[in-house]
């Protein structure tokens, strides 16, 4: 059995744990970071970063260096009902130098996280290594035991961070009980060529029982077909000419393409879930991201929420795990601060679920769907945009990077 000790170990290579290890590698701790794939090249994975994401890579030094890579600018967001466009949110007055969110494939951001964090000689990448135990010296949790293709891997560390995700290992194995909160739909993605007289239709398109959202890729379109919950089986069985047709009708400028989808094997399903922890921590343990709290699609919030996490983590947590002195108290403030704006941002997102989303999907509803007053009443008064456009950009609790650069690390 091979061995390792860091100051602390990261489970899971997504946004939230990527993040955590360049921060707390920058601020000079012995980190390693788990990855149970051989590389980041998985689709239809969150891709839209935020303004607070790219404020934080300001704040690093590095927003220009990560927008010299490959992205697509959002400026404003558009609901369309039927053929007709209302716009919900402007981000072009918001107080940030970022005033637009960045589609960029998620690989592109992780690998950008990754070379950057490997500057840093406390900083260490381990992929295709998944973690499957927690090690324990009661009460305490002292590390992981992970699966890596030389076989058995322990880590000591002291700190565990599970940033693995809403199926995280991590919360399973410490037990950890959550709340779990209802989702009326799940989400379809595929994707579709995107021509050069395509316009800006990166948006929402609601239909009676239907939802698509189209999102530009540059040179394709990255689709979201939202279903009610657990209607993908039947979806299926009315066969892939009604799908195909279904995505013509909510967004005709993408019927001459729908052909692309060849078969249900290029239409990937996302169960949509929203949980929470009740508590996110344990002695030498502590749970970040979607392992702590699994978001709705909506709004693409959960990425940016993740990054949040992981700011607040290193902001709080560096200095006392550097000096030796963490203890579950710490943790417990990181958990405090983190939790309002999560549980806000749940919130919201079922209260958009069940008032709009539900009713959209309803499979009883006949009666033609009619834009509802709130979208009318955004459209027409602009100034209005600016709020959703908070929200959605900047978040309820926007972290900044507090923590200094350790001295002895070379950026």
């Amino acid at each position: 059995m091979e061995r390792l000790s860091v100051q602390a170990c990261i489970v899971g290579g997504g946004p939230a744990g990527m993040m955590a290890g360049l921060l707390l590698a920058r601020a000079g701790l012995r980190i390693a970071v788990l990855e149970k794939h051989p590389d980041f090249l998985r689709d239809f994975r969150g891709d839209t970063i935020h303004p607070s994401t790219l404020d934080v890579m300001g704040e690093l030094g590095l927003r220009r260096a990560f927008l010299a890579l490959p992205h697509r600018k959002v400026a404003t967001l558009t609901a369309f009902v039927g053929a007709q466009g209302f716009r919900v949110a402007d981000f072009r007055h918001l107080r940030s130098p970022n005033r637009f969110i960045a589609l960029m494939p998620q690989w592109d951001f992780l690998d950008f996280l990754a070379d950057r964090g490997r500057r840093y000689p406390g900083f260490r990448l381990l992929m295709e290594t998944e973690a499957t135990e927690l090690t324990e010296a009661a009460p305490r949790i002292t590390g992981v035991r992970a699966r890596t293709p030389r076989g058995i891997l322990e880590i000591s560390a002291d700190l565990v961070i599970g940033a693995d995700g809403r199926h995280s290992v991590v919360r399973e194995r410490a037990g950890f009980a959550r709340e779990t909160y209802g989702a009326p739909m799940d989400v379809l993605w595929f994707r579709l060529s995107r021509h050069p007289g395509d316009l800006d239709a990166t948006g929402g398109r609601f239909g009676r029982g239907h939802i698509l959202v189209t999102l530009d890729r540059g040179d394709y379109w990255q689709c979201a077909f939202v279903v009610p919950k657990d209607g993908d089986a039947a979806l299926r069985a009315r066969g892939l000419p009604a799908f195909r047709a279904a995505v013509a009708e909510l967004a005709p400028f993408l019927r001459d393409r729908v052909a692309e989808i060849a078969d249900w094997e290029a239409v990937k399903l996302l169960t949509v879930r929203v949980d929470r922890l009740k508590r996110w921590h344990a002695p030498g343990l502590l749970c970040i991201g979607d392992a702590a709290h699994a978001m709705s699609p909506l709004g693409g919030v959960g990425i940016n929420l993740a990054i949040q996490d992981a700011v607040a983590t290193a902001n709080l947590l560096a200095l006392p795990l550097r000096e030796g002195r963490l203890v579950e108290a710490d943790l417990a403030r990181l958990q405090a601060r983190r939790l309002p704006p999560t549980r806000r941002t749940q919130g919201l997102q079922r209260l958009l679920q069940n008032r709009v989303i539900a009713r959209v999907l309803d499979p009883s509803a006949t009666a033609p769907l009619k834009p509802p007053l709130a979208l009318r009443l955004l459209d027409r008064f602009p100034r209005l945009q600016r709020l959703p456009a908070r929200l959605v950009g900047l978040g309820f609790r926007p972290e900044h990077v507090r923590v200094a650069e350790a001295p002895q690390a070379t950026p």
